[in-house]
């Protein structure tokens, strides 16, 4: 691991955020009259930002939504989701235990989200997972965010003169690391709307804690 750069998604990756994102998002949309929304249909949307989340929400139930109303709605729904980010949010299972092992055996980890910094930070913060990380960049903080592969480069801090592994849940993830041509670990529990032996990852795992298996077999010299 020494060296390695493991640059991880957040949201379905290293934390299941669903039930605050489900909590909110049916909050602001309800004055309009737009059903509430349930899990599985907000899994298939998560990674793509709050915007798509209520554009859908509108879409599904088929009640018209002006950019002006949407601006709105999406101005209330990050406001509210910033004020109480991590009332139901937590990690997944394994994931302190088998970040701390990756840390202690010399790999650097970064965090590569497209939720915006500013959210990001706050909800790592609350969840006590801050010290694992060397960089937090949220796609409000980079020129292109995932799928780029500007992204994962910024958020490793570097273009590949070191290894770099991404670890993701969905279709961004994966394209962004194909785009910099970077090996891809897929946690299949998390939020991607399609089978995930569909996008095309390196590996795709069940359990965070064979993440460190997985990365022994993916660095080894000849696959480097």
């Amino acid at each position: 691991m020494n060296n390695t750069s493991l640059v991880f998604d957040l949201d379905g990756t290293l934390v299941d955020t669903a039930r605050d994102l489900l909590r909110v998002l049916n909050a602001v949309v309800a004055p309009d009259g737009v059903p509430e929304v349930d899990t599985a249909q907000l899994r298939r949307l998560v990674g793509y930002g709050s915007k798509a989340l209520i554009e859908r929400a509108y879409a599904n139930a088929g009640i018209a939504l002006t950019q002006a109303r949407c601006l709105d709605v999406q101005r209330n729904f990050l406001d509210m989701y910033e004020a109480d980010i991590a009332r139901l949010s937590k990690p997944y299972d394994g994931v302190i235990d088998t970040l701390l092992a990756l840390k202690r055996g010399g790999a650097s980890l970064t965090v590569c989200t497209n939720k915006p910094g500013y959210l990001a930070r706050p909800l790592l913060k609350e969840l006590g997972m801050t010290q694992f990380f060397d960089r937090i960049v949220g796609g409000d903080e980079t020129a292109h965010k995932k799928p780029s592969a500007g992204h994962i480069f910024h958020a490793a801090g570097h273009r590949g003169q070191r290894p770099i592994v991404m670890v993701g849940d969905g279709a961004p993830d994966i394209l962004a690391a194909k785009a910099a041509k970077v090996p891809s670990i897929l946690m299949k529990y998390g939020y991607s709307p399609g089978p995930p032996e569909t996008l095309g990852a390196d590996v795709i795992l069940r359990n965070f804690r064979d993440i460190p298996v997985a990365l022994t077999e993916l660095l080894r010299p000849e696959k480097v």
